[in-house]
């Protein structure tokens, strides 16, 4: 029985070897970069005169760990999940092979392969929470990597070779300096920073200034600016982003109407504040134990997710008698005692390579009726893309969009599923660039480890063959090919799309290891989710609310003509009902 791999085991035994794999992970694939000497070209936090930083996340994400205050906020460094010593980005081998030969012939979409097992808002969820979560902000401009294009490619010539910016540099650090470090311009904190901001003037920008709310039009629309939804991270903007933006802000104006009724003498800030909390840890509890069981249905992740939040004793325990103690196996993280394990907390940037998940977006999209079923019209995602976003969501129609997406699957995360209008984008000043040879590149830049050695750090075993990779002869042939029968060349993000999923998984298990480990650590590391998840930081409301609300009934709260089609739904993010 125990040579059988986890996920096989009876599900006791399975949940054993994921705290066995977590409680590994947290002490071996969690190191510090932090402390590597800098300049003085850190962000420095600053308390507030009032005190306020004690009992509400701030806006920059300082003070969250009030011993450390500058841990996690925004410009920071990423950490890392490999130790120092693995991190090696080799100008020499940068371009070997070039990335965009490996995004030709490994993920090209040939044909759309869907996810059966999540609908579409699975895939702009993730990118909603990306946002969130990190950004290595804008790229250098002018000082680029120059990607080989062959001969044979139909890249068009007059852009050979692709040109591509390199990631900002962290200016705290020498040039050249080993290993490379870079910078989080938003806070590493789980603090809806996507929604919010992750500095006061963003914040304030975006909000009403009256009964803590934020600002959303008579229509039901986000503001525009610059003909773009007026949000804290409006990059690669699109239909998708924009509905579950505008969906959550006018959740928070709903806490905040909630909120009123219980404290009329609470001023603006009060309301705004504590909505925010709410509104935020309502988004993590909804990650936590529902999007996650989607993409991961097997019966041992989607219970450790829930043990993650309510603990073994389980929800129903937690709400009737409290927690048990402060440790997370009983009661779950949630209101536990906070702990960083081996490094302080910082978002890796292996942790931003496993969430590569652009195979998710469909290149073509059909929308219907949320009333009859009937089919409204079919279009690419470009035309919903950018300045393009407000007509074509006024065209379709928000609760047909959110039908639509609900009805409809995401692409599977596999070899030959990259969408292919995300392989041929052009600037505005006219260059054109293949995302899937950028994702690439990036990993490469920025010193992750490839496949092959990312799997021994994170406790799978290096593989031997390309047969070990996949089961797929046609794609073990391919893989042969193009790294030139060099196993230790195959990049991460390919190795991570050409396994073989365990059955009731979404996605690699290599990539399930950092999941297993990060996961928890965003809920470990940060007060407002451990020891100041308590009614007097957030009210008994406020806990309240999270507790009893989940996607659905976000989804029915704001968009009722939804119900029918969500009648016997248990899970938002997997196929709802058609309507016939």
């Amino acid at each position: 029985m125990f040579d059988r791999p986890w996920y096989k085991l009876p599900l006791p035994l399975a949940l054993i070897k994921l705290v066995q794999f977590r409680n590994k992970l947290r002490k071996e694939n969690l190191h510090d970069t932090s402390a590597l000497p800098n300049r003085g070209d850190l962000p420095k936090p600053w308390p507030d005169s009032k005190g306020t930083h004690h009992y509400w996340r701030t806006a920059d994400g300082s003070f969250n760990d009030l011993k450390q205050p500058e841990m996690g906020m925004a410009g920071t460094r990423f950490g890392r999940n490999v130790p120092l010593s693995d991190v090696n980005a080799d100008e020499q081998s940068l371009h070997r092979p070039s990335t965009r030969k490996v995004s030709q012939a490994l993920l090209t979409r040939e044909k759309f392969v869907p996810a059966t097992i999540l609908n579409v808002h699975a895939a702009s969820w993730i990118q909603f929470q990306t946002h969130d979560w990190f950004s290595h902000g804008t790229n250098q401009p002018g000082n680029q990597w120059e990607v080989p294009v062959e001969a044979n490619d139909s890249w068009p010539q007059d852009q050979r070779p692709m040109k591509v910016d390199k990631t900002l540099a962290d200016r705290s650090r020498p040039a050249n300096a080993t290993p490379p470090t870079f910078i989080n311009t938003e806070t590493h904190w789980w603090d809806a920073s996507q929604i919010y901001g992750s500095s006061q003037e963003m914040i304030d920008k975006l909000r009403s200034h009256s009964d803590g709310k934020m600002r959303i039009e008579a229509d039901g629309y986000l503001p525009l600016e610059k003909d773009i939804d007026l949000v804290a991270f409006p990059g690669t903007w699109w239909f998708g982003l924009s509905m579950l933006h505008t969906l959550f802000v006018k959740e928070h104006n709903s806490i905040c109407d909630h909120l009123k009724q219980a404290y009329p003498q609470w001023d603006d800030e009060q309301l705004f504040n504590h909505a925010r909390l709410i509104n935020a840890a309502l988004i993590a509890k909804i990650h936590t134990v529902e999007w996650t069981p989607a993409i991961l249905p097997h019966p041992a992740t989607a219970l450790a997710m829930r043990i993650n939040w309510w603990g073994i004793l389980g929800q129903r325990f937690k709400k009737m008698f409290g927690r048990v103690g402060t440790g997370e196996v009983l009661s779950g993280i949630i209101g536990s005692t906070p702990e960083h394990h081996a490094a302080p907390y910082y978002l890796t940037e292996e942790f931003v390579s496993v969430y590569r998940m652009h195979p998710l977006v469909p290149d073509q999209f059909d929308f219907y009726s949320h009333q009859t079923g009937e089919p409204i019209a079919s279009k690419p995602f470009m035309e919903g893309f950018d300045k393009k976003t407000r007509a074509m969501m006024q065209e379709i129609g928000m609760e047909n969009l959110f039908y639509s997406f609900g009805i409809n699957h995401p692409g599977a995360l596999t070899l030959h599923n990259y969408p292919n209008f995300l392989r041929k984008l052009v600037k505005e000043n006219g260059e054109a660039f293949d995302l899937a040879a950028v994702d690439i590149l990036r990993d490469r830049e920025r010193g992750v480890p490839r496949y092959n050695r990312f799997r021994e750090l994170v406790g799978r075993g290096r593989v031997h063959s390309f047969e070990e990779i996949t089961s797929n002869p046609q794609w073990a042939e391919e893989l042969r090919k193009v790294y030139d029968n060099d196993i230790n060349q195959v990049d991460l993000m390919v190795g991570l799309y050409a396994e073989d999923i365990p059955e009731g998984f979404g996605f690699s298990e290599t990539a399930f290891r950092v999941f297993i480990l990060m996961a928890s650590r965003r809920l470990k590391s940060d007060r407002f989710f451990t020891k100041d998840y308590r009614a007097e930081v957030y009210t008994q409301q406020g806990l309240d609310w999270i507790e009893d609300n989940t996607m659905l009934t976000v989804l029915r709260r704001h968009h009722p003509g939804l119900s029918p089609a969500l009648d016997g739904v248990q899970n938002a993010f997997a196929p709802w009902r058609r309507i016939k």
